[in-house]
C-alpha cells in the first residue's frame, strides 16, 4: 500500500517558514530605516538649534551671524554651495538631505527672516559625524544570521509540531485505508484516538461505517433471499407455460400469451442469477483467464432462440474460432445471456450480428430496411417505457456485475439499432 502524500506537514512547515521570513524580513527593515532616522533626527535638531538662533540674532541686529557650530556653514546664495551640492539642490530645492562625491552628505535648511529680508542657507556636510553608515554592512549582516537562524528554528519548530498535530490524523488515516471493503458490523477507530477534533472525525467515521456495513447486509440478505425465492417459482412458471405450448387444444391468441408468460420467465430467471450473483460477490472470487466465446455464445443463442420466436431475424455470429475474452466465465455467461437476450426481445425484422471490433465484443441488433427498431408488443418484466431515460432493471444488474468483474459494458442507441459492446478486464487489473 503506498504511503499517503504529507501535503498537509509541508504545507506547515511552509507556512512556519514564509512567516518567519516575513517577520524578520518587515522588523530588519523597520530596524534599518530606525537606524537612518534616529541619525538624520540628530542632524535636523543640530540644524534647527543653529537655525533658531541665527533668526534671533537677524531679528536683533538685521544680519546672519557666523554659525556657532564649526561643521555648519551659512549661504546667502546657492550659488555658493558646494560643487557636489548644487547640482541636486538645483533639481530638488525642497529636499535637505542631498548625498556628495567622496563620501559626502550634506543636511541643508533654509533661513527665512521676515519680508523684505532675503533668505538664507544652512549647510552642515556631517560625513564624519556618520554612525550608520560605516556599521550598516555589518547590522545588515547581523540582521540576516539572525533572521537565517530563526527561519532554521522556525522550520524545526514546524517539522515538530506539523509531526505531533498530523500524527494522529495520519494514524486515521493509515486505519482508514487498511479497513476492509466490506467491514463485518462496521469499523471500530474511535477507540484508538484521543477525546479531540480526530477523535470527533473517528468516531463520525465509526457511524458511516456501522451504517454502511447495515445497508450492505441488508441489500445481501435481501437479493439473496428473494433470488432464492423466486428461483422456483420461476422454474414452475417456465415449465408449466413450456407444457401449455405443446396442448392442442390451445387458440392462437393464448398461445401467444403463454408464450409471453414463458419468455416473461426466462428473462426474470436471468435476473434472478444476477441478483444472486451479486449477493455473492462479497465471498465468491471468481478466477480470471480468456474465455473462448464461440462455444460460449453458441449455446447462450441457443438457449435465447425462444425469445425470438417466429420473427424474420437473422442471427449472425461473426467470431474466429479463437476468439477470446479475458473475464471470469460466470459472470461473462450471464453478461452475454442478458446481452443477447434483449438483442433478441427488441429486435421485430433485421438482424443480430455478433463480432468483435479493436478487441471489443459487440452485439449488435438493427434493421436492414432502415425503418426504426420497435418495443416489443406486449409488456415485459425489467424493460423502460418509451419515455425513461434508464435502460431497464436488468441492464442496470448487468453494469454492477461488470464494475465488480472488472468488465466494460458500453450501450449504444441509434434509430436503427443498440449495439452493446463488452470489454474484458484490464491485464493489469487480471494479473
Amino acid at each position: 500500500m503506498r504511503r499517503p502524500v504529507r501535503r498537509l506537514r509541508r504545507h506547515l512547515v511552509l507556512a512556519f517558514t514564509a512567516f518567519t521570513v516575513l517577520v524578520a524580513s518587515v522588523f530588519g527593515l523597520y530596524a534599518v530605516v530606525f537606524m537612518y532616522a534616529v541619525e538624520d533626527s540628530v542632524f535636523e535638531a543640530q540644524l534647527a538649534r543653529e537655525a533658531a538662533a541665527q533668526l534671533a540674532s537677524h531679528a536683533a541686529r538685521g544680519d546672519w551671524q557666523a554659525p556657532a557650530d564649526t561643521g555648519i556653514v551659512l549661504y546667502r546664495d546657492p550659488a555658493r554651495f558646494p560643487a557636489d551640492l548644487k547640482p541636486g539642490f538645483a533639481q530638488e530645492p525642497w529636499r535637505s538631505e542631498f548625498s556628495g562625491r567622496e563620501g559626502r552628505h550634506y543636511h541643508v535648511r533654509q533661513l527665512q527672516p521676515p519680508a523684505p529680508a532675503a533668505p538664507a542657507w544652512l549647510v552642515a556636510e556631517v560625513s564624519r559625524q556618520l554612525v550608520v553608515r560605516p556599521i550598516r554592512d555589518r547590522v545588515v549582516m547581523v540582521l540576516a544570521c539572525t533572521a537565517l537562524v530563526m527561519v532554521l528554528l522556525a522550520i524545526w519548530l514546524g517539522v515538530w509540531l506539523a509531526r505531533r498535530g498530523t500524527r494522529p490524523l495520519y494514524r486515521l488515516v493509515h486505519r482508514v485505508e487498511t479497513l476492509p471493503v466490506q467491514p463485518q458490523g462496521g469499523s471500530a477507530l474511535a477507540s484508538e484516538f484521543a477525546d479531540d477534533e480526530i477523535g470527533v472525525l473517528a468516531r463520525a467515521l465509526d457511524r458511516l461505517s456501522q451504517r454502511v456495513s447495515a445497508f450492505v447486509a441488508r441489500e445481501h440478505a435481501f437479493t439473496r433471499d428473494a433470488s432464492h425465492e423466486l428461483r422456483t417459482p420461476l422454474a414452475v412458471i417456465s415449465s408449466a407455460a413450456g407444457q401449455l405450448l405443446g396442448e392442442t387444444g390451445l387458440s392462437e391468441r393464448g398461445r401467444q400469451h403463454v408464450q409471453h408468460i414463458r419468455l416473461s420467465a426466462l428473462q426474470l430467471q436471468q435476473a434472478v442469477a444476477a441478483l444472486l450473483a451479486l449477493a455473492r460477490e462479497d465471498s465468491d472470487t471468481q478466477p480470471v483467464a480468456p474465455v473462448k466465446l464461440v462455444p460460449l455464445l453458441e449455446r447462450i443463442i441457443v438457449e435465447q432462440a425462444p425469445l425470438l420466436e417466429t420473427r424474420a431475424v437473422a442471427v449472425e455470429l461473426a467470431l474466429a474460432d479463437d476468439a477470446t475474452l479475458l473475464a471470469p466465465e460466470a459472470p461473462l455467461r450471464m453478461v452475454l445471456a442478458n446481452l443477447v437476450g434483449n438483442a433478441f426481445a427488441h429486435t421485430q425484422r433485421g438482424r443480430v450480428r455478433i463480432h468483435m471490433e479493436h478487441g471489443e465484443l459487440q452485439v449488435l441488433n438493427s434493421s436492414d430496411d432502415g425503418a426504426t427498431l420497435q418495443q416489443w408488443p406486449q409488456p415485459r418484466p425489467f424493460d423502460k417505457g418509451e419515455h425513461s431515460p434508464g435502460s431497464g432493471l436488468g441492464l442496470e444488474i448487468m453494469r454492477r456485475l461488470c464494475d465488480h468483474h472488472g468488465l466494460r459494458l458500453r450501450i449504444e442507441r441509434s434509430d436503427t439499432g443498440v449495439c452493446a459492446g463488452l470489454r474484458g478486464v484490464a491485464p493489469s487489473v487480471a494479473g
